[in-house]
């Protein structure tokens, strides 16, 4: 029997301000993704240096799974999350700026560092690095955001009992235009959202 699922918190991040179930946590004057990011990382005190050598793609997963998953994640145990993210351009913005690296025959210098993240689906792995998920995660590439999709895979995982709480949503970043939209869904009952989908929130 398929069990209903709900919404259990959501964060919204776009235009240099951070929305975080729909109350605004941080914001600032408007600025390039690279300043906006690491003031929202200083602020929230967050420690991890290793956020610094990440592409743009994984600084904007980073930062809304850090604000949904901390009050959740346990470092004494397991913690069943699986991941599930989307987007529009891949990691088109990363793939330019390698790109860049290695077309000037007078100038090649082609950086590990950044070739390393020329994959979408890499942001799944700072995430999970971070918060020690050894669960499912899947980066799916859709025109536009696919919410019925992404809701009904994530609610497969959890009635498949593949996942305790799934963290599932947009990440968009291409030439510094950017949104993200995460949410956690689970089996348990949140009256709160308990009539909203991802779609009607997405919107907000």
């Amino acid at each position: 029997m398929t069990q209903k699922t709900y919404i259990q918190s959501y964060i919204t991040i776009q235009n240099n301000e951070i929305v975080l179930n729909g109350d605004s946590i941080f914001k600032i004057e408007p600025t390039d993704f690279a300043d906006f990011s690491k003031q929202a990382y200083r602020h929230f005190e967050i420690q991890y240096p290793k956020f610094f050598k990440m592409d743009a793609l994984s600084k904007l997963a980073f930062l809304g799974s850090e604000l949904l998953l901390s009050p959740l994640v346990s470092a004494d145990q397991e913690n069943n999350i699986a991941l599930v993210l989307a987007n529009k351009s891949s990691s088109l913005d990363t793939d330019v700026k390698y790109q860049e690296s290695i077309s000037d025959k007078d100038n090649y210098f082609p950086s590990p560092a950044v070739f390393v993240y020329t994959l979408p689906n890499i942001c799944l792995g700072e995430i999970s690095i971070r918060h020690q998920l050894k669960s499912e995660n899947t980066f799916f590439i859709f025109d536009a955001f696919n919410t019925e999709f992404l809701s009904n895979y994530s609610n497969i995982l959890l009635n498949t009992n593949k996942a305790d709480v799934v963290l599932c949503g947009w990440v968009e970043f291409f030439n510094d235009s950017y949104k993200a939209f995460l949410c956690t869904i689970s089996k348990e009952e949140n009256t709160k959202y308990k009539n909203e989908n991802i779609n009607t929130l997405y919107n907000k």
